[in-house]
């Protein structure tokens, strides 16, 4: 790699200069829409680049990449609360920006490994990332003002292609988090306070565990905890139902759990090909289960598609709201 010219910093001083004065001409001239001020703009790029190295090393290590998409909203939401637009902006420059440059990192390090002259893997970056924004933002304009009712799920047939569930759940967190505010959810004004001190056993967990590895040196599986991976693999599971998870549990944890046990150098050999075994296997279940049924919007309805099997599990928990075949709080 030696034999290749490097990228010049200046490349990369010149292109964070102009999509600075870019965002800070979109939230100085067009505030009305985006709602962000400028030194909101300046947060959210400190934010990236403060975690930007810790969330690196995590993602080399482990191979996943802890996400700032809450903690941006729940700052922005109590700073600035009662604007859902400036949440999400703030959210896109805070979080994204980081989850891109560890990408940008990624494909880097692929690069490398590859012989690839790393200007002309800048070159293809940035002009894909030109292309795929500007083609990106196309269709969705002419998805938007072409498609009567597009999102709107009482307003289109049951069969509608375009009920929007990924843009509906980002519309959601704006909603959330920036009109209503975590202040009414996690604050003062709200129920959950309690689950702040979160925040708290996330910070001193890995000391926790590094404390117990000095006082027990012997012990050969206390390092093997990692704890952004033990938390982190949570956000990995699908928005299903808790029958949902049986397989993942039997598999992710009693199958391995043995494995590591009793034949460990076998565990280290082929665990790596049963995890892409079983991600393949998804894949492919994923594609024979659309063309078998999807297509035809037919379903399979069995004792484990039956939802949570709790009566009660979509009975309102706030004070004194009646409804039929429910308890009142």
């Amino acid at each position: 790699m030696r034999r290749y010219k490097d990228i010049p910093s200046w490349w990369f001083y010149m292109l964070l200069g102009a999509t600075l004065a870019v965002s800070f001409v979109l939230c100085i001239f067009l505030n009305d829409q985006v709602q962000m001020p400028w030194w909101s703009l300046l947060f959210a790029g400190a934010m990236a680049f403060i975690f930007t190295l810790p969330i690196s090393i995590i993602t080399a290590t482990t191979n996943q990449t802890p996400g700032l998409n809450i903690i941006t909203e729940y700052v922005m939401g109590l700073i600035y609360p009662g604007r859902p637009i400036a949440n999400v902006c703030f959210k896109t420059y805070g979080y994204m920006s980081m989850a891109q440059a560890v990408s940008f990192l990624s494909d880097f390090k692929l690069g490398h490994y590859m012989k690839i002259p790393p200007r002309s893997m800048f070159l293809v970056q940035f002009i894909g990332t030109i292309l795929a924004g500007t083609i990106n933002l196309a269709v969705a304009w002419w998805l938007l003002n072409s498609i009567k009712n597009i999102c709107q799920d009482d307003l289109l047939p049951s069969d509608s292609p375009w009920t929007c569930p990924g843009d509906r759940v980002f519309f959601d967190a704006s909603v959330i988090w920036g009109l209503v505010g975590p202040k009414r959810i996690f604050g003062t004004l709200g129920n959950y306070g309690a689950m702040n001190w979160f925040f708290l056993g996330g910070a001193i967990g890995p000391v926790i565990v590094w404390l117990l590895h000095k006082s027990f040196p012997s012990q050969n599986w206390i390092p093997l905890i990692n704890l952004p991976v033990l938390l982190g693999a949570t956000g990995m599971m699908p928005p299903a139902t808790p029958l949902n998870y049986n397989a993942w549990i039997i598999v992710g944890t009693i199958f391995n759990f043995f494995i590591f046990r009793y034949r460990k150098q076998w565990w280290q050999r082929y665990n790596y090909i049963l995890s892409a075994a079983l991600d393949a296997g998804v894949a492919f279940m994923g594609v024979v289960l659309y063309f078998s049924v999807g297509m035809e919007n037919k379903g399979l309805t069995w004792w484990g598609t039956g939802g949570e099997h709790c009566p009660l599990a979509t009975c309102p928990t706030a004070k004194g709201i009646t409804v039929d075949g429910c308890p009142v709080n």
